[in-house]
């Protein structure tokens, strides 16, 4: 018998600490507003992204993917970051998450940890058995964070960007039997 996952690639979820929304194209201003701050890609794998021109390739490649997020403040609706789903395989039932930034006056905080358990939760509540991560390999600001919520480094990519160049990447995963947020 052939089980076949079918997930909302982007629902919209929420806690008391924060809102995760369809990313659409009226939220580019609030992020370039925060995304043109190089230090927000200082240990990135595509560390222009401050730039204008850099930023619309990788908001394109975020409106195309279809699992795209704004991040909010729950009590104030302050836009803080974006993350997105990505490379769903119904198949194997694994999916990642990633392509997240953060406005860095939110670096240190809950949030990032936040978004992914929500994000994460949501996932393995829809049939869903591993989460992945692609992080920079030089971004140990975010193999930090990754490995805070319990993902374990599983191997390295050379990475293939949305309009951008390949670069080497860790793969951090989270299995559904192992989550303990769950």
């Amino acid at each position: 018998m052939l089980l076949i996952c079918i997930m909302n690639l982007q629902p919209t979820l929420t806690n008391n600490y924060l809102t995760i929304k369809p990313l659409q194209h009226c939220h580019y201003k609030s992020l370039f507003a925060i995304a043109c701050n190089p230090l927000v890609w200082a240990q990135h794998p595509n560390p222009n992204r401050y730039k204008q021109a850099e930023f619309e390739v990788y908001f394109k490649g975020a409106m195309q993917s279809g699992g795209a997020f704004i991040i909010l403040v729950t009590n104030t609706n302050e836009v803080v970051g974006c993350t997105r789903f990505y490379d769903f395989n119904t198949t194997t039932k694994n999916i990642f998450i990633g392509y997240t930034f953060v406005a860095i006056n939110f670096w240190g905080s809950e949030l990032n940890g936040a978004t992914k358990k929500l994000l994460i939760n949501y996932v393995f509540a829809n049939n869903i058995d591993t989460v992945q991560f692609h992080i920079g390999k030089y971004n140990i600001r975010s193999q930090k964070a990754i490995a805070k919520i319990g993902a374990t480094l599983i191997g390295e990519i050379e990475m293939p960007y949305f309009g951008e160049p390949t670069r080497p990447n860790f793969i951090y995963e989270v299995n559904k039997s192992s989550w303990l947020f769950y």
